[in-house]
């Protein structure tokens, strides 16, 4: 079945610029250039909430990963933290000295990343409501910034025509993909943390893996692309575009799998709810629709449980997951009942087989990510080593 219209939310007196499902699918906000935040219910018939305090533009906004809060960023150069109930009470964080772009919570909900027009990444603690650090090695407006599944990176990306990886430990940048022959609008991590998307104004959405700094996967539209949005499982990206319509991507085929036309004018954000089988657009046509997925259900399902299955210390490995997804995508949507038991002995015999190749596999990742921890130990021992060194040379000469 292709993905199809579900519901249609009018109520935003100006062009929508984000959407986010919270964790139960129960509800799902807005932000929009009209200054207003709202949170529409997702059970037929119940109200939708307008939340007012912004003084201009919303930019973005996300729940937390617990759905109890909605933080949203503005050309107000502040961020809100909002209880989504009937009061709306918010509190307001300062620190960015222009517009801000994007927000976004750490998967434990206790950062926030921000990433604003000043030209500065910020990180600031939830619960405490503080600001902590800013990245600032970017020379031009700075679009979006995401954490890592792990929490251990972030990913910024700019109008300098680049996408940076950061330690937030560190606070150093790692890497900086300087590809992209545009403006990137918008960058977000692969659910098993090992690759990026990014998408920008040179009509490209470009997949960057996050452990070699290669390109992975380029695709050319036509058309400038305003966000994206890879699905739970992995397996699909979507975007939204200048040219009015959203793309899903099979990220294992590497190529277009669907075009949807729902918007007027250019569709600015998308997003999948986080069991996958939603997705939101919103555009400037002032509409924010919600879409079925209606991928194949069981696939999916399948492909998230053996993700959750096989994280190691909570982060997943692409290897491991590249195989399973290789796997389960296989699987035929129509079964034949007019088959005889021994094929299907064998199938299972042969599905027992693979399991147990995945079960070796699975091993074999753990094994080489426990590898490569150590090889990354024994290069900062070495290089301690040879910074003492130098420091007993230079003693010495002086």
């Amino acid at each position: 079945e292709d993905p199809s219209l579900e519901r249609h939310f009018k109520g935003h007196r100006d062009a929508v610029t984000s959407v986010d499902f919270s964790l139960n699918k129960k509800q799902l906000a807005s932000g929009s250039m009209d200054s207003c935040l709202m949170i529409w219910s997702m059970r037929p018939q119940m109200r939708a909430y307008r939340f007012v305090g912004h003084k201009d533009a919303v930019m973005c906004v996300q729940f937390s990963p617990s759905g109890h809060l909605v933080a949203s960023g503005s050309k107000d150069k502040t961020v809100r933290l909002w209880i989504p109930s009937v009061k709306g009470e918010s509190t307001v964080f300062k620190a960015h000295t222009a517009t801000v772009r994007s927000v976004h919570f750490s998967s434990d909900g206790q950062s926030l990343v921000t990433a604003s027009d000043d030209k500065t990444v910020k990180v600031w603690t939830v619960h405490r409501q503080k600001f902590l650090f800013s990245l600032s090695q970017h020379i031009n407006w700075v679009r979006c910034a995401r954490f890592s599944p792990d929490g251990r990176l972030i990913v910024s990306a700019s109008d300098d025509k680049t996408v940076k990886l950061w330690d937030k430990t560190s606070r150093e940048c790692i890497h900086s993909f300087c590809e992209h022959g545009g403006f990137v609008n918008h960058v977000d991590f692969h659910p098993s943390g090992t690759c990026i998307a990014a998408a920008g104004t040179d009509n490209t959405v470009k997949v960057w893996d996050v452990r070699m700094n290669r390109l992975l996967q380029h695709y050319q539209g036509n058309a400038v692309v305003n966000s994206l949005s890879f699905h739970p499982s992995g397996n699909y990206l979507i975007t939204a575009s200048n040219d009015s319509t959203l793309k899903i991507l099979d990220l294992l085929e590497g190529r277009l799998l669907y075009t949807l036309h729902g918007h007027q004018g250019p569709a600015t954000c998308v997003a999948f709810s986080r069991a996958g089988d939603l997705f939101a657009s919103g555009g400037s046509d002032e509409q924010v629709m919600v879409w079925k997925t209606n991928f194949d259900a069981a696939d999916y399902g399948d492909v998230l449980k053996t993700q959750k299955s096989t994280s190691v210390d909570g982060t997943h490995h692409a290897l491991q997951s590249e195989m399973d997804y290789g796997i389960h995508l296989k699987k035929t949507k129509t079964q034949d009942s007019g088959r005889n038991h021994e094929q299907q002995e064998e199938e299972s015999n042969l599905a027992n087989t693979l399991e147990h190749i995945m079960g070796q596999l699975d091993v074999l990742t753990q094994t080489v990510s426990i590898l490569e921890q150590r090889l990354t130990l024994t290069e900062d021992k070495l290089k301690e080593c040879l910074e003492n060194q130098q420091k007993i040379i230079q003693n010495k000469k002086s």
